[in-house]
C-alpha cells in the first residue's frame, strides 16, 4: 500500500476513533498533557500509528478486543518501528474506560522514564492538574 493510501486511511480512523481512543485524544490534544504535542492515527514508516509524539519518539497504541487475535502481527509491527528508535507504550481500552487517571499516570511514567529530555516545566504541566 502506498503512503497516500496509508494517508487517507488514517484520515478516515481519526474520523472514527473509538471510544477509549476518543476519551484519550482528549486528554493528550493542544498539548495538555505534560506539554507535548501528540499526533492521533499517525502514519510512521507505513505504519498507522493510534497516538503519536513526534518529539520524544514514543507511539502509543491502545490495544482493544481486536488486538488479542493478532498479537504476533501487532509484536511483529512494534519490533519494526522499534528499530527504528521509536519507543512504545501500549495501554487498553478497558484501562483507559475504567481508570483514565490511572492510564495517564502510568502514560506519564513512561515518558518520564524513558525521556529524559523532558523539561520541568513539561513534567509539571498534567492537563492543568497540580503535580
Amino acid at each position: 500500500m502506498s503512503y497516500k493510501q496509508k494517508i487517507f486511511i488514517a484520515k478516515k480512523f481519526r474520523k472514527n476513533l473509538t471510544k477509549s481512543e476518543r476519551i484519550f485524544w482528549q486528554e493528550l490534544r493542544n498539548k495538555k498533557f505534560l506539554n507535548l504535542k501528540f499526533r492521533r492515527q499517525f502514519v510512521v514508516f507505513g505504519y498507522i500509528l493510534d497516538f503519536y509524539c513526534p518529539k520524544l519518539k514514543v507511539a502509543i497504541e491502545v490495544d482493544g478486543k481486536i488486538h488479542e487475535r493478532q498479537k504476533g502481527k501487532d509484536t511483529l509491527r512494534q519490533q519494526i518501528i522499534e528499530r527504528k528508535q521509536i519507543k512504545f507504550f501500549r495501554i487498553t481500552s478497558d484501562e483507559i474506560e475504567f481508570n483514565l487517571n490511572q492510564s495517564l499516570k502510568k502514560l506519564e511514567k513512561f515518558l518520564l522514564s524513558t525521556s529524559p529530555s523532558l523539561t520541568i516545566v513539561e513534567r509539571g504541566n498534567r492537563g492543568g492538574e497540580d503535580t
